[in-house]
């Protein structure tokens, strides 16, 4: 029997998913968490052999929660659900060991399988997603042009984000020119949403 861990905020989307999951005779779901944290708990609890995670969730993302689940507990395999992938993000989860990679528009039963794939220790990305992932090249963005855009993301003055990074204004204006126009962007806003997009952010 496969033991699972699911993992997703939304509740009509997580009890949908572990029923349909509780019909395949080989697997289990042995707990079910809205959020990172409360999943990380339950995991070094119960040491599920695979946890099914959400991409985007509170307290923690999925592949955060994934990065931290290969550290503590390797055994515990991973695959991610998304409904809005990202190329970069892909990239990422990947390489802290994730096994699987889904669209929320997956049936069932291919989620049923790519988790006994995973169980086994085999990859599966689907292939629409891997031909994006593919598509879009490495980041060209500085560390520290990233830590701009992502605060600026979040919706940050330039002196909030000088402040927060202890840079000058000058300087955070600097890594925002940089940024966007390695990203051919009108605006810093604009740069930070297609780094987002990207999955850089």
């Amino acid at each position: 029997m496969i033991r699972v861990l699911l993992v997703d905020d939304e509740h009509l989307i997580r009890g949908a998913v572990a029923a349909l999951l509780a019909l395949e005779p080989d697997i289990d779901v042995v707990a079910q968490e809205a959020d990172g944290p409360a999943a990380l708990a339950a995991a070094r609890a119960l040491r599920p052999d695979v946890a099914v995670l959400d991409l985007e969730m509170p307290g923690m993302d999925g592949v955060a929660l994934a990065e931290a689940l290969a550290k503590e507990l390797p055994e515990t395999r991973t695959v991610i659900v998304t409904r809005h992938a990202r190329p970069g993000v892909l990239r990422r989860a990947l390489s802290v060991g994730v096994l699987g990679f889904v669209p929320k528009t997956a049936e069932a039963q291919s989620l049923a399988d790519v988790v006994r794939q995973a169980h086994a220790g085999r990859r599966y990305v689907d292939p629409g997603l891997a031909t994006e992932a593919l598509l879009v090249g490495e980041c060209p963005l500085t560390p520290r042009e990233l830590d701009v855009l992502r605060a600026s993301l979040a919706g940050a003055a330039v002196p909030a984000i000088a402040r927060e990074l202890h840079l000058s204004a000058g300087t955070v204006r600097n890594y925002l020119s940089s940024a966007m126009a390695k990203l051919d962007a009108g605006t810093r806003h604009e740069a930070a949403r297609r780094a987002w997009e990207l999955g850089w952010l």
